[in-house]
């Protein structure tokens, strides 16, 4: 069964500072920004080939090496289990970064290139006059990362964060999934994944709907968008995104953030308490979990409030010192 391609996200006119943060970010979708960083050094360099734009990243790099990940031709571009889902079907080697960029570029000319990528290295410590060079303006106090590699796909997945995603070289497509989508998504396994939260088990391009059939349901809340060298894509926080790169070379400047407040316990964590706590009780007692769930944790209303203040205790105002006393009350009651 062939499935429709997805429509792309709105497309908008490029923000400024304020724009943004007041508009885009609380409408919680995707958007598309194209042209937002036409203007840098390294997109014109891009312009003039593969050669160009390896050599201005080389001219700025730090002298070491960086965690390269590698499959073989036989697995066709994609970062995913072994067959088993034991284990992945790459491997990790640590690599001089000049050496790797000239790989990049010795694999292009093969029939059947190994899949290669660097993942998600803080630009300023790996190429510092690249990373001044190349500003965003619209989260100019976040650390940007760098992603390289040549023809690979990655499965749906989510991140904890909300992403800025500026494509630099070669075309990257990204196709996209809202939050709830999760059930219909298929998650791999939580303890074994490739970079800390589950991924999709099904394959976008050609995904089997015999195994997976809830697959179209997430199918049909489907974004999808290819951006090209100077274009960008914002993705709010917990969107699921696949990502295929295209061509022969390809590079990508992200900056992930969050506004979640400072001292609060990690929230992947705790859904992995919830799973030991919650998950094997008798259906009778996880409908009372739930219901309490509900109303103290995702209720918009604020469930102490019939509570005088000075009795409202952990239920309080969000502080760091709130968050400390709920620490401690964590502790004692694990003791």
């Amino acid at each position: 069964m062939a499935l429709p391609t997805p429509p792309e996200p709105e497309t908008i006119a490029l923000p400024d500072h304020a724009a943004f943060h007041a508009s885009v970010r609380p409408a919680r979708r995707p958007v598309v920004m194209r042209g937002l960083v036409a203007h840098w050094p390294a997109i014109a360099a891009a312009r003039q080939g593969d050669r160009a734009i390896v050599d201005y990243l080389a001219r700025g790099s730090a002298a070491r090496s960086v965690a390269v990940l590698i499959a073989e031709p036989e697995e066709r571009g994609q970062f995913f289990y072994n067959r088993q889902v034991t284990g992945f079907n790459f491997r990790e080697e640590q690599v001089p970064f000049a050496e790797f960029l000239e790989t990049l570029l010795t694999e292009a000319d093969t029939d059947t290139p190994r899949a290669l990528a660097v993942q998600s290295e803080i630009l300023p410590g790996l190429l510092p006059r690249v990373a001044a060079e190349n500003r965003l303006d619209l989260v100019p106090m976040v650390q940007p990362r760098i992603w390289l590699g040549n023809r690979i796909h990655v499965s749906p997945h989510f991140d904890l964060m909300e992403n800025i995603a500026c494509n630099v070289a070669g075309r990257r497509r990204f196709t996209l999934f809202p939050p709830e989508q999760i059930t219909n998504l298929y998650p791999g396994p939580i303890e074994l994944t490739p970079a800390g939260t589950p991924i999709s088990m099904v394959a976008v391009a050609d995904p089997d709907l015999e195994r997976y059939p809830r697959y179209v349901h997430a199918w049909a809340a489907a974004l999808q968008v290819t951006l090209e060298p100077g274009d960008a894509l914002y993705l709010p926080y917990g969107w699921w995104h696949g990502v295929e790169s295209l061509d022969a070379l390809n590079i990508l400047v992200n900056y992930w953030w969050s506004d979640t407040p400072a001292g609060i316990g990690a929230p992947y964590d705790a859904l992995l308490h919830a799973l030991l706590a919650y998950r094997h009780l008798p259906p009778a007692q996880r409908d009372v979990w739930q219901s309490m769930l509900n109303h103290f944790v995702f209720s918009e209303g604020d469930p102490a409030a019939h509570l005088p203040e000075y009795a409202r205790g952990i239920l309080g105002p969000g502080t760091p010192q709130l968050f400390a006393r709920m620490r401690a009350k964590l502790r004692q009651s694990q003791s």
